[in-house]
């Protein structure tokens, strides 16, 4: 019997089949079945561009729906500029950065320097992921030297048990070595054919300093995580499972 992708996934998610996530982003949506919804939630403007730009601008080619909630938007990351200053203008490049990804930028609210987890914030992200109803949810390690990727990371979490599991759930790394630590990669996605097109997205945030995200490592990383594939770039993830923050 034919199933639609959504059908397969849903399947997947209780347990009875799993597509591999380096499959999923190279098949196309079928014509008789409602495309994908793909989340990402980043701490600040330009979290889910460096660490699963790629594998989103693929997702969005593949003709599935995207969506990239920010945390906050970056209220802290321009010196010399006031908070307010600093949210128009990295607001500003985040649109232009989700105009070349594809996706639908979505802001919740937090602000930069400043996020929380409670169970108001947990509600509040329900509130924003419920109407989504996402098949897979991405988001930062939560093993992470920033409070904010902490933040986002465990807020997506704990929306994940509240959500009875309905979604896949990965991980992504940024700046590893240097914010992301003891990551170990259970799944890859080729972002070769991508790579620049990723690029243009993280340059978007001209007030970040592009070159310097690159430097943190994430030239390397590409690379590295390339390698490990036999591609020429790919970016790393860890799935969640049931038994991952198991003692």
């Amino acid at each position: 019997m034919a199933h639609s992708r959504r059908h397969f996934i849903k399947k997947a998610s209780a347990g009875l089949g799993l597509m591999p996530l380096s499959i999923l982003v190279n098949s196309s949506a079928e014509t008789n079945a409602q495309p994908l919804n793909i989340v990402c939630v980043g701490g600040h403007p330009d979290d889910p561009e460096s660490g699963c730009g790629g594998t989103l601008i693929k997702l969005a080619k593949a003709g599935h729906k995207i969506t990239v909630i920010y945390l906050t938007r970056g209220e802290a990351g321009i010196p010399g500029k006031s908070h307010d200053e600093a949210a128009a203008i990295r607001t500003r490049e985040a649109m232009a950065a989700c105009e070349i990804m594809q996706a639908k930028p979505v802001f919740a609210g937090q602000v930069d320097g400043e996020t929380i987890v409670d169970n108001e914030w947990v509600e509040k992200l329900l509130g924003l992921l419920n109407p989504l109803t996402p098949d897979i949810v991405f988001t930062h390690w939560p093993v992470d030297t920033h409070k904010d990727h902490q933040c986002a990371s465990l807020l997506t979490i704990q929306a994940y048990f509240r959500m009875q599991r309905s979604f896949r759930l990965y991980f992504f790394e940024v700046c590893t070595g240097e914010q992301t630590a003891i990551f170990h990669p259970t799944e890859y996605v080729d972002i070769s054919k991508v790579q620049e097109l990723k690029r243009k997205a993280v340059y978007c945030h001209a007030s970040q300093d592009p070159p310097g995200i690159y430097n943190c490592g994430h030239a390397a990383m590409e690379d590295f995580r390339g390698r490990e594939m036999g591609t020429k770039a790919a970016e790393a993830f860890v799935k969640m499972t049931g038994t991952l923050f198991a003692g």
